[in-house]
């Protein structure tokens, strides 16, 4: 695809619902031109989603040198919402390409798909995605070291964690891969699989092949989805954490986060009982260790994210980071204390 993206959060500009607008801004800015939202035209990213400098705009045509209409959403039930259809028809008609990670897919829609096919543009549906195939356990290196960013609950920061990680060892001169297995990751890295779009089945079987892919690097940073702990994407979670058999876990939890997203009426267990059950469920085939703590203290000022990460730190021996505000060096020497007891275990 041209990736110059006018990214559409109409009505949705915020940090948890526009997480792939965000997180595209972040990591590809280069490529973002503007976001569509006409309740906040004039404004610009950083003044509703923390990132970047992004101008905001109210029609497609303030920004004539875009060339495709990002979704930028990634709500509950990933479905578009029925108002944007006639942003997505302009989109269209002016000649754009449209990417969405959405469930609802494009390329399905009789009337779009026809209008695309008129107007010679492309409709990509990030999620749609034909693997079927079950897990295996088979054929993964064990000297490629695996590394999963799991949460006490979704949309808590796994894939910038993930994101952050990789870069970081990058940095350092280490041949790392950042595994995308959600939209955003997939739009932001360029491949991936979309996990939470497989028949249930292949869940594991894509992570696999996800670890398959890749294991030519050194280190690959599995990103996570969902969790454990929410009723709604727990089926998920643990397909894909047995697919790609990790040999380490990064925790990631937002401060003040007590209930699963959306569902209030249910209390989310201390993070020390999260801990516990992450490092069970991973181990089926080996010994799986939580090595480093990813917060999110997004709502919390720094000297209270001070007093949190030196207290989580207390409380569990381990290295505790918010990675916007610490930077992620505390979880990559982790990764790394991981990678060299391991080197000495395989031959």
């Amino acid at each position: 695809m041209n990736r110059r993206f006018v990214i559409l959060t109409e009505g949705q500009t915020n940090p948890i619902r526009a997480k792939t607008a965000s997180c595209v801004i972040r990591y590809c800015p280069d490529e973002v031109v503007a976001l569509l939202d006409r309740g906040h035209a004039g404004k610009v990213s950083r003044d509703l989603l923390g990132v970047g400098d992004v101008p905001i705009i109210a029609r497609l045509a303030d920004a004539p040198e875009a060339k495709t209409l990002l979704i930028g959403i990634a709500n509950p039930g990933g479905l578009i919402p029925d108002a944007w259809r006639a942003i997505i028809v302009e989109a269209i008609e002016r000649g754009l390409d449209v990417v969405s990670g959405m469930h609802d897919f494009l390329a399905d829609d009789p009337e779009l798909a026809a209008l695309a096919s008129k107007h010679q543009v492309r409709l990509i549906d990030v999620r749609n995605n034909r693997l079927s195939r079950i897990a295996r356990g088979e054929g993964l290196r064990e000297d490629c070291l695996r590394i999963h960013t799991v949460g006490h609950d979704c949309s808590v920061g796994k894939m910038v964690v993930s994101v952050e990680v990789t870069n970081a060892l990058k940095a350092r001169g280490y041949d790392a891969k950042f595994a995308a297995t959600g939209q955003t990751g997939i739009v932001v890295e360029g491949d991936g699989y979309p996990i939470d779009c497989m028949v249930a089945d292949f869940i594991s079987g894509a992570a696999e092949q996800l670890v398959l892919d890749h294991q030519h690097h050194d280190i690959i940073v599995v990103e996570g989805q969902g969790s454990l702990f929410h009723p709604s994407y727990s089926g998920v979670t643990l397909g894909l954490l047995h697919g790609c058999q990790p040999h380490g876990m990064i925790l990631c939890y937002e401060v003040g986060r007590t209930s699963p997203l959306g569902l209030e009426h249910i209390t989310l267990p201390p993070l020390s009982t999260v801990r516990r059950l992450y490092e069970i469920a991973a181990a089926t085939r080996r010994p799986c260790p939580v090595i480093g703590i990813a917060m999110n203290s997004r709502l919390l000022t720094k000297t209270e994210a001070e007093t949190e990460r030196k207290e989580m730190q207390r409380l569990f021996g381990l290295p505790v980071c918010d990675v916007f505000r610490h930077g992620a060096e505390p979880l990559v020497e982790a990764v790394l204390r991981l990678k060299a007891i391991r080197d000495q275990l395989v031959p």
